[in-house]
């Protein structure tokens, strides 16, 4: 299991389009991936929608992302880079 706890920095935070980006790079992965935001209790699987935008993480908010599976720690690393990145997606 590999686990990684991000900082949302940007003003819309994990709503809208950065959702909808989030969902779309986790579900590119076959490992289970988890989030849950700061304070919150419910784990959420990173590949609905409905669930990352339930969580409604803000700017300075927190997240904890865990993966379990063979591609956890890929999964990790590119959630990782998007958010750090202010969810722009990098050219590959």
């Amino acid at each position: 299991m590999t686990r990684k706890v991000l900082i949302i920095r940007v003003k819309e935070g994990l709503r809208g389009r950065n959702a909808e980006l989030f969902t779309g790079v986790a579900t590119k992965f076959s490992c289970r991936i988890d989030i849950v935001g700061a304070g919150r209790d419910k784990i959420i699987n990173a590949k609905s929608i409905m669930g990352v935008l339930s969580l409604m993480a803000m700017e300075g908010d927190s997240i904890a992302l865990t993966a379990k599976g063979a591609d956890a720690e890929e999964a990790i690393q590119a959630l990782t880079r998007l958010v750090e990145n202010d969810f722009i997606l990098e050219n590959k």
